[in-house]
């Protein structure tokens, strides 16, 4: 059973009904919370991250908003890999709690006395809470928000690694230096880029029902799919976004055997015009195709694994200016091609 940790506290992790939750249940552990009370990586065309997929709301802050209407779409479509050891955060701090909003949530976990004495009079004094009018900075409502951890719903890598207390940046205030993936413009480009979707890779291939030995085979994708496309993240509570567009810059041919080539010799193919490849037509049987492969035997009773890998270039701007890029992205998909040999004609 994997465990959290908060401070010297390790915190077993069972799995439970969502409707017997309790805020009394691991309390010290801020990404713990972030699971508890539906603070995970959303999902939709425009969605709050405070909110889960079936509209349950939770008495936070709004956290993230990712708009994802000018992304690819499409049942093919999916996310791209880096093209470097680099990955979105798996985890973030955002803007979560209101004073008041942090009050009604941490008093009945210390009431409940479900983490004993020394704990809670520690935390009592960490947020000031026996005065009325200066506890949880009640002080500054409307001057900043509590900031809290946020986690990718499908849990990657790292994604327990924002254990931090909660914290207060005032507002128009830069987030702690320290506090690594606290959102600025910048992580939130790379929080986009995690949510961005490219068409499925799938290449025409001419001859289509079955390429010959060789002969060269023409390979093309739709360039009508193949078009910038992008995702906006942004906390409207302190007004900072940013935009990461990635748009496809080539397409990469892998036939699947050693015994091919490749047209260009590469195996990659520039994205010119729009274009990826050129569709074949008729009378250009003795052309050597832009984007292509000859295969040099036939895939006898079986198939070559021929990969199309489209890399995309992905850079961002942001509420405080232009950006920079970020790493390239691929996606790819595989497909099975039938090599025959070139048949005689007896007289």
């Amino acid at each position: 059973m994997p465990a959290l940790t908060h401070g010297s506290k390790t915190l077993p992790v069972a799995i439970v009904l969502i409707g017997c939750l309790s805020p009394f249940v691991l309390p010290g552990a801020a990404h713990a919370d972030d699971i508890l009370d539906g603070n995970t990586q959303n999902s939709g065309t425009e969605q709050h991250a405070n909110a889960d997929g079936r509209g349950n709301v939770s008495v936070t802050v709004g956290g993230v908003v990712f708009d994802r209407s000018k992304n690819g779409s499409g049942d093919s479509v999916g996310a791209v890999t880096s093209s470097t050891s680099w990955s979105p955060p798996a985890c973030w701090y955002a803007p979560k709690y209101t004073p008041e909003q942090l009050q009604k949530y941490l008093e009945p976990i210390w009431e409940a006395e479900s983490t004993g004495y020394e704990w809670d009079a520690k935390q009592r004094e960490k947020y000031n809470a026996l005065d009325e009018k200066k506890g949880f900075n009640k002080d500054k409502t409307g001057k900043g928000y509590w900031w809290g951890s946020y986690v990718n719903e499908s849990f990657p890598p790292g994604w327990d690694k924002c254990d931090t207390e909660y914290f207060w940046v005032d507002q128009g205030d830069p987030p702690p230096a320290d506090k690594e993936n606290a959102v600025t413009p910048e992580v939130l480009a790379e929080l986009a880029y995690g949510e961005i979707r490219v068409p499925g890779t799938e290449v025409t291939l001419a001859p289509a029902a079955a390429t010959k030995v060789n002969l060269p085979t023409w390979a093309w994708l739709d360039g009508a799919d193949f078009k910038p496309v992008s995702v906006t993240a942004s906390v409207e509570e302190i007004g900072i976004w940013a935009t990461a567009t990635a748009e496809p810059v080539s397409l990469q041919i892998e036939p699947g055997t050693p015994d091919a080539e490749t047209y260009p010799a590469s195996g990659v193919c520039e994205i010119k015009g729009g274009r990826i490849g050129a569709p074949y037509e008729k009378g250009k049987a003795d052309d050597t195709p832009p984007c292509g492969v000859k295969y040099l035997r036939s895939s006898g009773d079986g198939t070559f694994p021929l990969r199309a890998t489209v890399r995309w270039k992905i850079h961002w701007t942001g509420s405080d200016g232009p950006g920079d890029d970020l790493p390239d992205g691929t996606f790819g998909a595989t497909q099975d091609v039938v090599v025959q040999e070139i048949q005689a004609v007896n007289r």
